[in-house]
């Protein structure tokens, strides 16, 4: 057997069930690609799982690991094979007499308790250009990676999961010059981007989450779009779909196990305990028309509505790819702010029900920060976000500051009062990540450098 062309990348992960997704390749027309694991400390290996690989899915797919226990280490080992025969079928592949990669990697089932303390690294836009099929200096955007690896070796509890909230790849790195339309072009950027090595250590070990923001379609998608860009639509989202989308909870996993491949929405929920993250596609969804603008799809505006409302869960994220708040002072009409009547409605819809320990989590502007979002007339009202962004600037683009923000207006006002927002952190303009600490009292919000230093910490106290 050969090792994976592309992963293994742990996707969705609970505390009985994994997803790993991986790529192999293909010497004729028959491969396929298998894993095995066993929990930490035993000596016999499960016996292989595989699927049968195939190319209109760039000889990609997801594998899952089912009665697994919680919070226990597996190893577990992965990689792919082309027989001889043609005859060859899942089934008969699992007798074969194979080799398998020497490498071994490990991750962790989810904790049952519902009080665990958990952590959880969080970051967004990771600029990698590709000019004629060269990645340029890719090392400079890994380096990055190399530093939440060292995060996650010391992390003091674990690190549940990783949260990458937009712009995994740049298929515009090149927009006037070389936009990548082509399909071979943008799965080939993908893969360069997710085989560099530190990211791919990382993903090989820790739950990866993933949703797009508009860099994996062009710029500012859809407020440019023309009439030549449906092709390029159907393209990036076919790669979206395989690379990142694959081995997400969009994907559904039935009582009896079956893995369900079909695609009904990107956005998602993830459950860990008493902390929730619904995952929202604020990209592919947009209406832009006057008379109903909205940032959110209506099925899925009544979701996260009903979600918040209803859910249990002692903290709530919500993941949104563009800033939620606050605004800036250059409005291009791409963030919630250029959506002011949807924001209002979810904002009313928690301050009027109370609904307690609201975080909105973002990237986009290539700056990070926490900011809390009171109400002029409701003392009770209480939201925060935390913004995290860059793991890697393009030498192209500037990182955000505190003076690109609006802080001496309102968010909003109603006939019941006023919103306001003030930062609770210096704006960090560097490349960087977050780590989440969810404790009993707070969660703790710690930037780190590129290299995995702290550069600073803020407590959001839970109520």
């Amino acid at each position: 057997m050969f090792t994976p062309t592309v992963g293994p990348i742990v996707g969705h992960t609970t505390t009985d069930h994994a997803r790993i997704f991986l790529r192999g390749d293909h010497d004729n027309n028959l491969a396929f690609a298998g894993i095995r694991y066993r929990r930490q400390g035993d000596t016999a290996w499960s016996k292989g799982h595989f699927v049968q690989l195939k190319a209109y899915r760039d000889m990609t797919d997801v594998i899952v690991l089912q009665g697994l226990q919680p919070d226990t280490t597996y190893e577990y080992q992965a990689g792919w094979l082309s027989p001889l025969s043609p005859t060859h079928t899942v089934e008969t592949v699992q007798e074969l007499p194979l080799q398998w990669p020497r490498k071994t990697y490990h991750l962790r089932t989810q904790p049952h308790e519902t009080s665990t303390p958990r952590a959880y690294i969080v970051g967004s836009c990771r600029y990698l250009r590709i000019t004629r099929g060269v990645p340029l200096l890719p090392g400079l955007g890994d380096r990055t990676f190399a530093g939440i690896n060292r995060v996650v070796e010391q992390a003091d509890p674990p690190i549940n999961a990783v949260l990458m909230t937009g712009d995994q790849v740049y298929l515009d790195d090149l927009n006037v010059i070389a936009p990548d339309r082509n399909y071979k072009n943008i799965l080939f950027k993908y893969r360069t981007a997710f085989t560099q090595p530190h990211i791919r250590k990382l993903m090989s070990s820790v739950p990866t989450y993933m949703i797009l923001d508009d860099h994996e379609i062009e710029d500012n998608w859809p407020a440019y779009k023309t009439g030549n860009d449906e092709v390029l639509y159907a393209n990036a989202m076919s790669a979206y779909s395989l690379y990142q989308a694959s081995h997400s909870p969009a994907h559904e996993l039935s009582s009896a196990g079956t893995f369900n491949k079909s695609l009904k929405r990107y956005w998602y929920l993830v459950a860990h305990g008493d902390i929730e993250w619904f995952v929202t596609d604020s990209r592919t969804q947009r209406n832009l028309a006057a008379d109903d603008r909205r940032i959110l799809d209506d099925e899925q505006e009544q979701t996260l509505l009903k979600w918040l409302i209803h859910s249990p869960a002692r903290v709530k994220f919500v993941v949104t790819s563009v800033m939620f708040f606050p605004d800036s002072k250059r409005n291009d009409g791409d963030a919630w702010q250029a959506f002011a009547k949807q924001r209002l409605r979810l904002l009313e819809t928690i301050r009027n029900q109370g609904i307690k320990n609201v975080i909105f989590v973002s990237g986009d502007v290539h700056g990070s920060m926490t900011s809390r979002l009171y109400h002029s007339q409701d003392p009770d009202f209480e939201v925060n976000t935390v913004v995290s962004s860059p793991f890697y600037n393009s030498k192209l683009l500037p990182f955000a500051k505190a003076s690109d923000f609006i802080f001496d207006l309102p968010l909003a006002r109603t006939e019941h009062g006023e919103y306001h927002y003030a930062l609770t952190s210096p704006v960090v303009s560097q490349d960087n990540f977050a780590r989440l600490h969810v404790a009993a009292q707070s969660v703790q919000v710690t930037f780190h450098d590129r290299d995995g230093h702290p550069l600073q910490t803020v407590d959001i106290p839970l109520r």
